[in-house]
């Protein structure tokens, strides 16, 4: 069976070319389309773009004191600018009957995701035809996928939390001030940073490791689930571009008190660098294996049964998982594991992804901290 699935892909790639080979006119003309300025209205892009600088412009201006903070204003006026010059260019742009192609004609929306989605469908019929005319049968994959991902998800929910650990703590510590180990880990400096790497272990665990057992046990490569690297300068535009409108949203939100009050997740972040460096390396982790698991694994498996449709399927339990967090940020999570999904099918990697998710939540909790009780100022806490 494993020998028939890493076969599937070449037998896919072979149909797929005697395919195109009857219909070279057509694939070329698609092709001219999808290439063409004017494909989904792509010539418009730049226009839309200087839109949006305005209407984050405004926000910022609403949301944040620009009287009280000059870094606000700064930012304000930055994104005027912004606006004035890219909505010039795209009026011109946009007007002409004959546009010059431009590198960010692959970033306009419409066209981006209706491409890519295409893609993914057609893909995923050759693999069904590939695995039938192969005597391969039932694919079991998806099965295994979901139902393994549902035990983890439920895992991690009930026995994965903090207040896990402290019971766990509690139980074993036996008499309060008898000196053990436990005693000592419950009432350290470091004891809540503890209950954040048990966070993070667990995580760690479900999102990565035991999906990593699964697929190596079925004759499966990890390197096929988005762990590829190959191309992945080649479209390292698509995620700068993503994590800049980002980043300026995450300036807005920075500002309002739900945002500040909240993130980062461990409070002594601002206690010392090594609480906060060893926060974020705890939540770097725990980003690369939950990209392994919504974006990597799942997406690999489910989209040769479902095509496009499997980062839809991907985004409900992703986006249940903010249930908790604040409301802006639960309903991002859906636009999100949307585009974040899509990148990952159409440059078959989670690196970048990875990447943009990581960067926008070390700026996020850089950002809540600069808004209240400023960065570390010692490298290390002092004893207790």
């Amino acid at each position: 069976m494993a020998k028939g699935n890493a076969g599937l892909g070449k037998s896919a790639a072979a149909k797929g070319k005697t395919s195109k080979a009857g219909k070279t006119s057509e694939a070329e003309a698609r092709a001219t389309e999808t290439l063409s300025p004017r494909a989904y209205g792509a010539h418009w892009f730049h226009f839309v773009l200087g839109q949006v600088y305005f209407v984050l412009a405004t926000a910022l201006f609403l949301i944040a004191d620009t009287s009280e903070s000059a870094f606000a204003a700064g930012i304000s006026i930055a994104l005027v600018v912004m606006g004035a010059v890219t909505s010039a260019y795209g009026l011109r742009r946009g007007l002409s009957p004959d546009p010059a192609p431009s590198r960010f004609d692959e970033y306009w929306p419409i066209r981006f995701f209706t491409v890519t989605w295409k893609e993914m469908d057609d893909e995923a019929h050759l693999e069904r035809v590939a695995r039938r005319e192969a005597g391969l049968g039932w694919d079991w994959r998806p099965l295994v996928a979901l139902v393994t991902g549902a035990v983890c998800l439920t895992l991690m929910e009930y026995f994965g939390g903090s207040g896990t650990f402290m019971r766990l703590v509690d139980a074993m510590s036996g008499t309060e001030g008898e000196e053990n180990w436990w005693n000592d880990l419950r009432g350290g400096q470091f004891s809540r940073l503890y209950e954040f790497v048990w966070w993070a272990g667990w995580r760690i665990a479900g999102y990565l490791i035991v999906p990593v057992m699964l697929i190596k046990a079925t004759g499966q490569r990890i390197r096929d689930q988005g762990f590829e690297t190959k191309g992945f300068f080649k479209h390292a535009g698509i995620y700068i571009f993503a994590f800049h409108i980002v980043f300026f949203a995450v300036i807005i939100v920075s500002y309002t008190g739900e945002f500040s009050t909240y993130y980062p997740f461990y409070k002594l972040a601002t206690r010392s660098w090594f609480d906060f460096l060893a926060w974020e390396v705890l939540y770097a982790w725990q980003f690369l294996s939950l990209e392994f698991f919504f974006r990597g694994w799942w997406l690999k498996t489910l989209k040769p049964m479902m095509g496009s449709h499997a980062i839809f399927a991907m985004v409900v339990p992703y986006c249940m998982i903010h249930y908790g967090k604040p409301f802006p940020e639960t309903m991002g999570a859906i636009v999100a594991g949307i585009l974040l999904g899509t990148l990952a099918m159409k440059t078959r990697s989670i690196w970048s992804g990875f990447l943009i998710h990581v960067s926008v939540a070390v700026a996020m909790d850089v950002a809540a901290l600069l808004q209240t009780s400023g960065m570390p100022t010692e490298w290390y806490p002092a004893p207790w």
